[in-house]
Order: C-alpha cells, then structure tokens, then sequence
C-alpha cells in the first residue's frame, strides 16, 4: 500500500523537545519534496515548512523558524520534524505530506498524506 506512515508525537512538557517522523511505504520518497503541517480542533490547518527531495533545502514561516527543523533521510526514505522549545498548546495533529516538486508543495497540491501525530505540549 502507497501512504505515509507517521510515528512520534505525544506529551510533551513546555519548552521542551520532540520529533515527529514519516515514512514512506510502498514508494521512494527520494523523488518527492516533503512538507509539515498541523491543525488544532477548530483552526485552519497551518504550514511548518518543507524540504526538497534531492539536495534538503528547507523554508519555514516565520512562526516556528529557529524551533523546528525538518530533516530526511532518503535512505529509508524517511523525513523527520524536530520542534523545540515547544510553547503549550492542546492536542494539535501533525500532518507529513509529499509532492513531486516544490512547486506543487507551495501550491498545496500533495500526493500523500500521513495519518496524522497528535502532540500536547502540557505540563
């Protein structure tokens, strides 16, 4: 089967740190561009960057810039979300997401989607 499999994510105390990763199954992430994004119960889901496929240029908004970094690892095809220096929050999903270009990336237009992570940064 062709998805994204999410793993990590959970409580998390303020201030503090945790990773997200995304794994592709059933194709080769190498020749996709990999995007994050999060959505809290009731608010518009929001971007938290991307990284390209072949040579790992990232872009983040202004929001989470010098908090999170989005790795990968294309040899287990696998691509990460570090987030630090977490600020509290309720259950907010995080979601990976892949597209062929950057191009499609910026325009939203993803081919895969992973399942989602739920995180709660709470102490």
């Amino acid at each position: 089967q062709v998805q994204l499999v999410q793993s990590g994510g959970g409580l998390v105390q303020p201030g503090g740190s945790l990773e997200v990763s995304c794994a592709a199954s059933g194709f080769t992430l190498d020749y996709y561009a990999i995007a994050w994004f999060r959505q809290a119960p009731g608010k518009e889901r929001e971007g938290l960057g991307s990284i390209s496929m072949n040579d790992g240029v990232t872009e983040y908004p202004d929001s989470v810039k010098g908090r999170f970094t989005i790795t990968r690892d294309n040899t287990i095809h696998t691509a990460y979300l570090h987030m630090t220096n977490l600020r509290p929050d309720v259950a907010v999903v995080y979601y990976c997401a892949a597209a062929p270009s950057q191009v499609r990336i910026a325009l939203c237009v993803l081919d895969y989607w992973g399942q989602g992570t739920q995180v709660i940064v709470a102490s």
